[in-house]
């Protein structure tokens, strides 16, 4: 993700890195997943967790494992697996399995493919319900047994990362209960008690615990069915403990709430299934990863180990996201208003004004061994705060939210100034505070990310070039909004402040020779004169001159930058160039679709149709069409997919709000909701993408349906109104 970074040299104090260890394997088999408000399952394909060896799978709640194995078995051994797949919404898992050829006595041999077994799970906030159904398609009767095994190590998210603890708290031995209920208990150091409870449908044979048996007897085509709910509980033990029942009515529940986030958004397909096969998944694991809080939706950051929110991640989603679904916008923007630092507090890199980086709830983060209970560490979160406001509004004329959180804004607008401007030259800077926090507090927070053209690392207070971009934006943005809410002193100032802020960016940033900006100014306001993707973010606010976006945009094409799947992190030819790394040769989709939607504002929609065939390559290539988190920058060759990055997150919640920004950049979708219109500027189709519809495209009240259809003779879009309800019109501008 980009938040505490991988390849840590042990040296270096008070970065938090994700041990490769902890998670090779989900490069390798793409893991189960499943995740419902603050709680995430990852299982294996057999629909088990550490059955074979120690990984990142288990069911988390609040940052905790609550579960760390679970392992089905047919008379003592792992069935033969049949198909593994997570429902296309996200809701179910269904795993298919039979039996091995298995001798049951020593006069009987039971054939293999002769027991259908069928495990089915959904997850809800805090609990499991799993139904396995076993059914015997011999023609004799069968006498066997089945048996679930479970484990609950309660270990902390970063614990699971790879941290190590001096001590731990008390775990209790597992307790069966006379009403067949299975609990275990762990006392942390927080003196808070965290306990997994187990009912079970029937009992199993025995006092439930670590290993349960339940025995078979099947006639022909007879079946049985055993129902397990797993529910984690924080603190007092409750009242009233729910019962085992509740499958059909828990997947109902989720997929009733799934429908009304859907109906917040449009509506996306078209004559290329592979490409709605890529869209269909990705909105599907927006809907996911998003937690509907007091304050509306919010996006979750990604899986395993970034199942929390974000700043800096939620904000980036919500505007990739923006011109599909405002109320995820609005979602994020309630929310960071509410967590938004009100006093300075070094041990959090906390100061007023400034937008909250990361919230974590396990027992490492409220004992303070990592430093994320509530953290402020990034140095983006707050810009882009206010740039996600103002476009917010622009896209939905929603003043009466602006008026809402105006003294956030305005606030945020002071740490920049005051705050993030450390030596008052203009620009946005960082240093952490905090010995612990984050070395890096950009969006490339790995602790080598930010270095001269010689490899040698840049000494805080760092100045990144995308950072003055979100800066400048936001002024600019905010005195757009000031204007229109009568503050026009303000308004005068915060634009000039803007203007200011371009000039000094052009003198101090451009680096001829490199036909781009540098990465970075270092402490001695030294340019880093890398080549690197952080550039390109330049674009997505409209800070360069026409003719320089167009130079950057080469150069973010060429091929030291452009794999052939997306546009690398650092350019090939770089001193720290590694393509196997997490920030400085990789490649993100969230990166790319900024760039993308930036191409699009300047126009550059040749560079802009080989970057996004290059991306939507790499999601055809990817399982489930699931873009991940990031993957190795190596170049793309014939007959090959993208090389995986071993601990990416899947899913991740800024790559998959990519197709959302790749789709908006292709039609360069605007909204003026002061004269009721939805405008697509010099929209465009690629050859791979014949026609386009879009249901439920909404600007206030009301909402439309169209079509776009590219013609093959001259490339050219035309748009069909379907269907419109309310006041709205809807304009191709060529």
């Amino acid at each position: 993700m980009d938040d505490e970074g991988s390849g840590l040299p042990p040296d270096i104090e008070g970065s938090w890195s994700v041990a490769a260890t902890a998670a090779t394997a989900l490069a390798l088999y793409r893991p189960r997943t499943l995740k419902n408000g603050s709680s995430f399952l990852v299982l294996d394909h057999f629909g088990d967790a550490q059955a074979i060896g120690p990984t990142a799978e288990g069911l988390f709640h609040d940052d905790t494992r609550f579960l760390s194995r679970l392992s089905l078995r047919v008379a003592g051994l792992r069935p033969l697996l049949l198909s593994s797949a997570v429902s296309a919404d996200n809701t179910v898992l269904t795993v298919n399995m039979t039996n091995p050829d298995l001798q049951i006595a020593p006069d009987r041999k039971l054939m293999r493919d002769t027991l259908h077994v069928e495990r089915q799970m959904v997850l809800g906030h805090g609990v499991v319900r799993e139904r396995i159904t076993v059914r015997n398609f011999g023609d004799t009767h069968l006498s066997s047994e089945i048996s679930l095994t479970f484990a609950a190590d309660f270990a902390d998210i970063f614990e699971v990362r790879g941290q190590t603890r001096a001590r731990r708290g008390e775990r209790r031995a597992p307790e069966g209960g006379e009403d067949g209920s299975l609990v275990f208990a762990y006392r942390g150091l927080d003196d808070v008690e965290r306990r997994t409870r187990l009912l079970f449908d029937p009992p199993p044979s025995g006092t439930p615990g670590r290993d349960n048996r339940w025995p078979l007897e099947l006639a022909p085509g007879a079946y049985s069915v055993i129902e397990v709910a797993i529910t984690c509980e924080t603190g007092p033990a409750p009242a009233e403990t729910p019962g085992v029942a509740g499958f059909d009515g828990l997947l109902a529940g989720i997929r009733a709430w799934n429908n009304e986030r859907g109906a917040d958004r449009a509506q996306v397909a078209s004559s290329n299934q592979a490409f709605n096969d890529w869209f269909t998944r990705s909105e599907s694991d927006l809907t996911m990863l998003t937690t509907q809080t007091e304050s509306g939706p919010f996006p979750y950051a990604g899986i395993p180990w970034f199942s929390c929110p974000f700043g800096r991640d939620s904000l980036i989603t919500a505007l990739q996201c923006l011109w599909a679904d405002p109320e995820l916008a609005r979602g994020v923007l309630r929310y960071h208003a509410k967590l938004q630092a009100t006093a300075i507090d070094p041990a959090r890199d906390a100061e007023p004004g400034k937008i909250l980086h990361e919230s974590r709830s396990g027992e490492m983060a409220a004992l303070r061994e990592v430093p994320f209970g509530r953290y402020y560490g990034s140095v983006d979160s707050t810009p882009l705060y206010v740039v996600l406001a103002s476009q917010y509004v622009e896209r939905t004329g929603d003043w009466a939210l602006i008026r809402q959180i105006w003294p956030n804004i305005v606030a945020a607008l002071g740490w920049i100034e005051r705050h993030g401007d450390i030596d008052g030259d203009l620009l946005l800077e960082y240093d952490r505070q905090s010995v612990n926090g984050l070395i890096n507090q950009g969006w490339k927070d790995s602790w080598d990310s930010v270095f001269h053209s010689d490899g040698k690392l840049a000494e805080a207070p760092i100045a990144l070039i995308e950072v003055q971009a979100y800066a400048e934006a936001a002024w600019r943005g905010a005195g757009r909004m000031a204007r229109a809410l009568g503050h026009e002193d303000e308004a005068a100032v915060w634009t000039d402040r803007a203007d200011a802020i371009q000039a000094r960016v052009e003198e101090a940033f451009w680096c001829e020779e490199l036909s781009t900006y540098a990465l970075a100014l270092d402490g001695d306001k030294r340019p880093c004169k890398v080549r690197s993707s952080n550039a390109g973010h330049t674009l997505l606010t409209g800070l360069p001159s026409p003719d320089r976006a167009r130079r950057i945009a080469q150069t973010l094409m060429a091929p030291e930058s452009f794999c052939g799947w997306g546009i690398r992190t650092i350019a090939e030819g770089e001193s720290r160039y590694n393509p196997m790394s997490y920030h400085n040769g990789s490649v993100w989709p969230h990166d790319n679709g900024l760039i993308a939607l930036g191409m699009k504002r300047y126009g550059l929609n040749t560079q802009l149709e080989r970057l996004l065939t290059g991306i939507y390559d790499a999601a055809l290539a990817a399982d489930m069409h699931r873009l991940p988190e990031l993957f190795c920058g190596f170049p793309r060759r014939a007959g090959e997919g993208p090389t995986a990055y071993p601990v990416a997150c899947l899913p991740q919640a800024w790559a998959a709000a990519t197709a959302y920004a790749a789709l908006g950049a292709m039609l360069g979708v605007s909204f003026r909701p002061e004269d009721a219109s939805i405008r697509f500027q010099r929209p465009f189709l690629p050859a791979w993408l014949e026609e386009l519809r879009i249901e439920n495209l909404r600007l206030g009240t009301a909402s439309a349906d169209i079509r776009l259809r590219r013609h093959e003779a001259d490339g050219s879009v035309s748009l069909n109104l379907l269907r419109r309800s309310g006041q709205v019109e809807v304009a191709v501008i060529n």
